[in-house]
């Protein structure tokens, strides 16, 4: 009998423009989207998007038509991002557990925004790269995006695209079968 295994899946979403980065601003984590994987029943839980105001940045018209997220949505809702720490660190107890992304993007972004606001490092060492482990279990010559690997596993793109909430999700269905065809 397996023991429960719980993997957190982490989908970020940054502030982004079409062309170069306007003078005086920088890329900032807007949206950590959020969920934990039981590896055992593959039943998703906790999912979330975690909205994150940006103190260096805005989001541009580029970024809203990409991800929805809109400069006034985050004024309102979001938070700062050492609170968002906080609950990734507090509620899914990121030093615990194997955390996940699709591509090694979220890995990097997370850490340089904790070094760059000297904020404690929120999640453990260890990392699943989803986008290579699909590659190589599938047997795939080049690497996809999460989009395409989903239509691959002909498994239905949940929520939206671009939104950290509704990526976690999908991220940890295309984690679950190759979990699940490893077996």
């Amino acid at each position: 009998m397996k023991t429960t295994n719980s993997i957190i899946i982490i989908d970020l979403e940054a502030t982004c423009w079409n062309g170069k980065v306007p003078p005086g601003q920088v890329s900032e984590i807007i949206e950590i989207g959020i969920c934990i994987l039981d590896t055992n029943t593959g039943e998703i839980t906790k999912n979330q998007g975690i909205l994150i105001k940006p103190e260096r940045s805005q989001v541009s018209p580029f970024c809203t038509e990409l991800t929805t997220i809109t400069q006034d949505l985050l004024d309102d809702k979001g938070i700062s991002f050492t609170d968002a720490c906080e609950i990734v660190r507090t509620e899914y107890q990121g030093h615990q557990h194997t955390w996940a992304s699709y591509g090694q993007y979220d890995l990097n972004m997370m850490k340089k925004q904790c070094t760059y606001r000297n904020i404690e490092y929120p999640l453990s060492q260890n990392h699943i790269n989803v986008k290579e482990l699909f590659q190589e279990t599938k047997g795939l010559r080049k690497k996809v995006g999460m989009k395409g690997a989903l239509g691959i596993l002909d498994i239905s793109l949940e929520g939206t695209h671009h939104r950290g909430v509704d990526d976690a999700k999908n991220i940890a269905k295309i984690l679950d079968w190759c979990f699940t065809f490893k077996e």
